[in-house]
């Protein structure tokens, strides 16, 4: 990860050792299964609608509700959260979730309206809590001032980019061989469990904004936090239309079941260089290195534009994969450096939600793109994302 010493890190610096940070190892393995969870929950939502409905443009019109709500209710949830303490609020906002889950299974299963369902899908969105943005609150409060809390925010890239491999394929297993509600009721259980078991280490959590220190949730309206929220939502264009460019790119060579595979090369070659990254420290400030990793990611996928074959493809995929990880841990470097302590989990939760907002206009640009002409010109419009983020990014640093 990056640091500010530009030394090899030792094992004083390691993940081990930054694991070995009093109550982390306890806070860590308990968002494992609640990391699952969250990742499984959109696309269980499409197994739970479609096997019911026998249609996949209502689960397409109530996962996107359910993705609307998300990204929007997100941080409110998170300002509570800031406000009232991980311990105290983290389990009402679990009840309220799995109360809209289960509403969303029975309303399925007794095959109710549309509007019904989308409803209770923006219920779920809604009340879905941001598990890795209170991680890494937690890492904050416990390393902030000190070289290890960049290797702790690559430790948490890392794990959620492991949680978005094991998800998928965990939900897809489990509704194909049982039952769309058995993989739905998994993953809610995955994130109550592991969100409860979160919620009750009192000892790491950061301490709730005390009354006359409200006044700082201001400081998320700082030009440079805003400047980089809005980076993000460039790197969230880029992966929605990278979905839907591999996915039309592979169809339209004869191999649609490659989509899949081709589109993970790019996120197994980004844990690798997430890995490598985080175990060393950087002598480049943060804001310089997050410049230099948006210009990588530019430079890397241009490459995709000349790609005529799945296996040119394949090895073009590999390439953004360099770069994705530094600049996933270098945001949140950013953003503990930019926001007050006491709205960390809000900072952290408006990045995810930049992304996720990026994500959903990236794969309708790049549809209506593709649907118009060829994959290739919904590759362009992710290396037009990179570019734009790598400028504002810069403008950012100036």
């Amino acid at each position: 990860m990056p640091a500010l010493t530009g030394r090899i890190s030792t094992p004083r610096t390691s993940y081990g050792s930054v694991l070995a940070t009093p109550g982390a190892w306890k806070f860590f393995l308990a968002s494992v299964p609640a990391r699952i969870g969250i990742a499984m929950t959109g696309l269980g939502i499409v197994w739970l609608v479609h096997g019911s409905t026998g249609s996949y443009a209502v689960a397409g019109t109530v996962t996107g509700g359910f993705a609307v709500a998300e990204a929007l209710a997100g941080p409110q949830v998170a300002r509570l959260i800031d406000r009232y303490g991980q311990t105290r609020m983290l389990p009402i906002i679990l009840l309220l979730h799995a109360a809209a889950v289960a509403l969303l299974i029975t309303l399925t299963t007794t095959n109710q309206t549309q509007w019904q369902l989308v409803l209770a899908g923006v219920l779920a969105g809604g009340t879905l809590p941001q598990v890795g943005a209170q991680t890494s609150a937690r890492w904050a409060h416990a390393l902030r001032g000190r070289p290890g809390l960049s290797t702790a925010f690559a430790l948490e890239a890392l794990s959620t980019g492991v949680a978005f491999m094991v998800g998928p394929a965990l939900i897809g297993t489990v509704s194909s061989l049982t039952s769309p509600v058995a993989g739905s009721a998994l993953a809610t259980s995955l994130l109550i469990a592991g969100g409860l078991a979160l919620a009750v280490q009192r000892s790491t959590a950061p301490p709730p904004a005390s009354a006359d220190r409200r006044e700082s949730s201001a400081r998320l309206l700082t030009r440079g936090f805003l400047i980089l929220v809005a980076t993000t939502i460039g790197i969230g264009l880029f992966f929605g239309s990278m979905q839907v460019s591999v996915t039309a790119f592979a169809v339209d060579s004869g191999s649609p079941s490659l989509a899949g595979p081709l589109y993970a090369i790019t996120s197994l070659v980004s844990l690798f260089a997430g890995f490598a990254y985080g175990a060393r420290h950087w002598p480049m400030r943060p804001s310089k290195q997050f410049v230099l990793a948006l210009a990588a990611l530019t430079i890397s996928t241009i490459p995709l534009l000349l790609v005529n074959s799945p296996l040119a493809l394949g090895l073009a995929l590999a390439l953004p994969g360099l770069a994705i990880a530094p600049i996933q841990t270098l945001s949140a470097v950013l953003a503990e450096s930019e926001v007050a302590p006491t709205v960390l989990t809000q900072a952290f939760t408006w990045l995810n939600s930049g992304s996720a907002a990026g994500v959903a206009l990236g794969a309708a640009f790049a549809g209506r793109a593709v649907d118009g002409h060829s994959a290739q010109y919904g590759f362009a419009i992710a290396l037009l994302a990179t570019a734009t983020a790598m400028a504002v990014a810069l403008f950012r640093q100036r």
